[in-house]
């Protein structure tokens, strides 16, 4: 088994807490580097790894770098995203839903959307399953920067 893959579990709910855990690292590494920890991971629906990103914003300098665009633009081309997972440490801003909606990902899943709800609800009434695991290392980890960085968050978000 290749590293971060899920593909050795039979629930779903098993499957979803390990491909959260693949987000949570990009997270991590994005903190690490002096950005806004949010990370995020594209899986097959099988538990295979398609690629992973995070937040790089203020490490780029590049406003379009949330995590869920990291991970896509490594994702690279696929002919058709119905079939893949988007998984997420935090609940995508309207951005991110976007291009969530546009490329038609059938399932969201969210690490939490407690500090942050984004277009979740939006995505659900259009038929996008969402699966908000309402993980508490995530919101520690938004929470902490939100706290220290509340001007980089703010922009983050468009609330400037």
């Amino acid at each position: 088994m290749k590293d971060g893959e899920c593909t050795q579990f039979t629930s779903d709910a098993q499957r979803y807490e390990c491909m959260l855990k693949v987000a949570i690292e990009e997270a991590k590494a994005g903190r690490i580097e002096g950005g806004i920890p949010i990370g995020a991971a594209i899986f097959r629906k099988s538990g295979e790894l398609l690629s992973r990103g995070h937040n790089r914003r203020v490490q780029h300098g590049d406003p379009s770098i949330h995590g869920e665009t990291d991970a896509f633009r490594r994702a690279g081309r696929q002919t058709s995203y119905r079939n893949l997972i988007m998984v997420t440490t935090l609940a995508p801003c309207w951005y991110c839903s976007g291009l969530v909606r546009q490329f038609r990902f059938g399932t969201l899943v969210v690490g939490e959307s407690r500090t942050f709800s984004g277009g979740i609800d939006w995505l659900r009434e259009i038929g996008v399953e969402v699966i908000d695991l309402d993980n508490h290392e995530c919101r520690e980890l938004i929470e902490g920067y939100i706290a220290g960085h509340p001007e980089v968050w703010n922009e983050d978000i468009g609330e400037v």
